[in-house]
């Protein structure tokens, strides 16, 4: 009883250890100023923690892979896949391919907030007459394939490059706003459009939809937007606001670590990382065992009892074999199957191999493995900035949809303010000038001495302007020659990863091919990805690690 009395007793001292310690307000490291106090200026900062994925998303913990080293022949003869040894950052990846139901999702949405925008719906529409061949009678899918509920956990298909980016912005957005609406941090969505009531419906409270961008810019805010539970506004020039008691309050910020990275297509090295899954095979940072295609072994089929001699992907197993013999199916599909068919492969990712083709991100060069970096190597940057809009008000230009305007990039480093504001049209606001001087249609304005002209910016002594698009670096291909010389230029898009119509080649994670990005076919579907921000590791546990010591407190004299 006495050791169990003594053992009982050194855990309450630890957990009471552990409350002190944590009721102890933090202090900056630097100055020794209290955080979150609103007494002393409202510094504020929050619990460091290891964001959790959006939904649908899986970790994917990142290393150093051989490019390009599964491959072990080059039947094609592009020599276009090198190997190469980089490293992948940790990223989140979509458990399955986007479905039918997803894109259906999407559709609806666009229906619901933009009815009258005819071109929006039809441009968003995948082109389901891929299906058609001269010599084979696929119809029926051209008009059932999408929207017939038999096919919707089937991978979405006809769905362009372009079309992908446009729903990974869409689902970013469609994201946050559940996150903040879910916690209370805007109007929930019983309350939207129709304050509460039964059979209200649910319309946009604002004048447009939401978009991440311009909330975190402070541009969405007030009556019919903040919800019952905002963030506390810890600023001593924050005015009393909707909070209890009449506190002040704020919309969620970026460093609250509420709101998610944005959805976007994998890069084509995370999408060849996360479909071989090695760390599987890992044992103390030694690889046992290769592999060819997302499975361990060189053959396409299972050697489980259970599951014995079955096909491990959706794929042609030759020239007229789509499905197998009548009565016993060898994949169990004849075109596309759903998503969620197949075992995964060790990061929990399902048909990395087969059932559909996926769009990486990656503008194709054949010699991309000679010029890009060997740390988060990818080709394809086109770098844009914000517009400005109103410079006395920090905001934002948007577009018809609610979505800020982005311009190519000016320059290659941090401008300074002045140089940013001349060249979008904008000044800053002038405290000498009279009440009624105006410049760009800013009361209170002038124009400044000695302001840049707009125009691209160029380093200092580089003899050339700057150039945002960096897709084509380094490459001798001239985009005048695009179908007379060659067949690729800065619209052609990657994809990787084989589909019901391919062949067992193509279901190696190293190959690769292309497409335009306007161009979609019956074979070619996508996922998302999304950044991982803060430590790589993922998964801690049983492993040895450097113990990271607390700062002092500091005690003022």
């Amino acid at each position: 009883m006495k050791i169990l009395f003594t053992k009982s007793a050194l855990i309450l001292l630890a957990v009471a250890a552990v409350a002190s310690s944590c009721s102890k307000p933090q202090q900056s490291q630097k100055t020794g100023i209290t955080y979150n106090n609103k007494n002393n200026g409202g510094y504020e900062r929050f619990r460091q923690t290891h964001p959790s994925p959006g939904p649908g998303l899986v970790p994917i913990e990142g290393g150093t892979f051989v490019m390009g080293g599964s491959a072990d022949q080059d039947v094609t003869f592009d020599y276009n896949n090198v190997r190469r040894r980089v490293t992948v950052p940790s990223f989140y990846m979509d458990e399955t391919e986007v479905s039918n139901q997803d894109w259906l999702d999407y559709l609806h949405w666009i229906s619901i907030t933009f009815p009258d925008d005819r071109e929006l719906y039809y441009n968003a529409l995948p082109d389901t007459l891929v299906w058609r061949k001269p010599l084979s009678y696929n119809d029926p899918y051209v008009d059932n394939y999408l929207r017939h509920p038999a096919f919707q956990d089937y991978p979405v298909v006809g769905v362009t490059w372009d079309q992908a980016q446009e729903y990974c912005s869409w689902r970013t957005d469609r994201t946050n706003e559940n996150i903040l609406r879910e916690t209370g941090r805007m109007v929930a969505w019983k309350d939207v459009g129709g304050g509460g009531k039964k059979g209200a419906p649910v319309a946009a409270t604002t004048s447009q939809p939401f978009n991440t961008d311009i909330y975190l810019n402070g541009q969405m805010k007030g009556a019919g937007v903040d919800g019952k539970k905002m963030m506390p506004n810890l600023s001593p020039n924050a005015q009393a606001g909707t909070g209890k008691g009449g506190k002040a309050v704020r919309p969620v910020r970026m460093e609250d670590g509420i709101l998610k990275q944005g959805y976007r297509l994998p890069s084509e090295a995370e999408w060849e990382y996360a479909a071989l899954a090695l760390a599987g095979n890992t044992q103390f940072e030694n690889i046992d065992d290769g592999k060819m295609y997302p499975w361990n072994g060189l053959g396409v089929r299972s050697a489980k009892s259970k599951t014995r001699g079955l096909i491990l992907a959706n794929f042609k197993r030759g020239s007229g074999d789509n499905a197998g013999v009548g009565g016993y199916l060898n994949d169990k599909a004849d075109i596309t199957a759903p998503v969620r068919a197949y075992a995964p492969n060790d990061f929990g990712l399902y048909n990395m191999a087969g059932n559909v083709n996926e769009w990486v991100q990656d503008t194709y060069r054949q010699t991309s493995f000679e010029e890009v970096e060997d740390f988060n190597p990818f080709r394809g940057n086109e770098y844009t900035n914000k517009r400005i809009d109103d410079a006395s008000k920090g905001q934002y230009a948007k577009d018809k949809y609610g979505k800020p305007i982005k311009d190519p990039a000016k320059s290659n480093k941090k401008l300074k303010y002045s140089e940013l504001l001349a060249l979008q049209g904008q000044v800053p606001a002038d405290p000498n000038a009279p009440a009624n001087a105006t410049a760009n249609g800013v009361p209170g304005t002038t124009t400044p001495a000695g302001t840049v002209p707009a125009g691209p910016l160029s380093p200092k002594n580089s003899g050339k302007a700057y150039s945002p698009d960096f897709r084509g670096e380094k490459d001798s291909v001239n985009t005048a020659l695009y179908g007379t010389t060659t067949l690729v230029n800065d619209h052609s898009k990657v994809y990787k990863g084989g589909s019901w119509n391919d062949m067992a080649y193509w279901l190696n994670p190293a190959t690769r091919r292309f497409m335009d990005q306007d161009e979609s076919s019956a074979e070619v579907g996508f996922r998302c990805a999304m950044t991982l921000v803060g430590a790589p590791e993922i998964y801690p546990v049983g492993k040895p690690h450097y113990s990271i010591k607390k700062a002092k407190a500091y005690k003022a004299k």
